[in-house]
């Protein structure tokens, strides 16, 4: 019962959430339109930003200022959707270069963050801010790789947005307050923990589904002999 009014309550607040956030950047959307403005040019400059915000701020522990120019271009991923409906150009070429280039500005952010403990010399935490970016890759390679087999793999307790939006509230108050480099540190860790796990959740939920289509497989070919 509690797990089900959790699940209700973060379906609504995603719902109305969203619904503020399109209300809010569709005059931008339609002035983009006008102007000649292509949802993939705003897709591309939005990954740049993020890019340049996480590769340039991070590594040198700049974390307020790069996590406010990240979280800027970040919304270029809503700005751009509004852009492909209000034109109705919503085609599979969008979603590939959007999900492509997504992969791009995570791996920018976890990079900027390993180059900065890297200059001080940290491996360990140079190693873990690494291993968030490869487990990540892996996560979102999971699903794709399920989805190109004809099944799902949208399982697991670190999807992407949830990784982001961890990241940046963690970079973004380390910056703010000043707060001490251990607890970024520690819920970085926690993040490569929880990836991992995902990744683990995911290959079993698709190892389930396989079985599954192989025992239907074989009832079938042997009701047929």
């Amino acid at each position: 019962m509690a797990r089900a009014l959790v699940t209700l309550v973060a379906t609504m607040l995603n719902k109305y959430a969203r619904a503020f956030v399109t209300r809010l950047f569709t005059p931008l959307a339609n002035l983009l339109i006008r102007l000649g403005v292509s949802p993939d040019v705003v897709t591309v400059i939005g990954t740049l930003g993020v890019c340049a915000g996480a590769l340039i701020f991070y590594p040198q522990g700049k974390f307020l200022t790069g996590t406010l120019v990240i979280t800027a271009f970040v919304f270029s991923d809503t700005l751009d959707g509004i852009m492909a409906r209000a034109q109705d150009r919503q085609g599979k070429w969008g979603a590939f270069l959007d999900s492509t280039l997504d992969r791009f500005a995570d791996a920018a952010i976890f990079t900027g963050l390993a180059l900065y403990f890297a200059g001080r010399a940290d491996q360990l935490m140079t190693g873990i801010a690494i291993a968030c970016l490869i487990f990540g890759a892996i996560v979102s390679y999971a699903r794709a790789r399920a989805e190109g087999l004809g099944m799902t793999g949208n399982v697991g307790i670190a999807e992407r947005a949830e990784r982001l939006v961890i990241v940046l509230v963690a970079t973004g108050l380390t910056g703010i307050f000043d707060l001490p480099l251990v607890v970024l540190e520690v819920v970085l860790g926690l993040l490569a923990l929880a990836s991992l796990i995902t990744i683990g959740q995911r290959m079993a939920h698709v190892q389930r589904q396989a079985s599954a289509e192989a025992a239907t497989l074989a009832a079938t070919r042997s009701e047929s002999v």
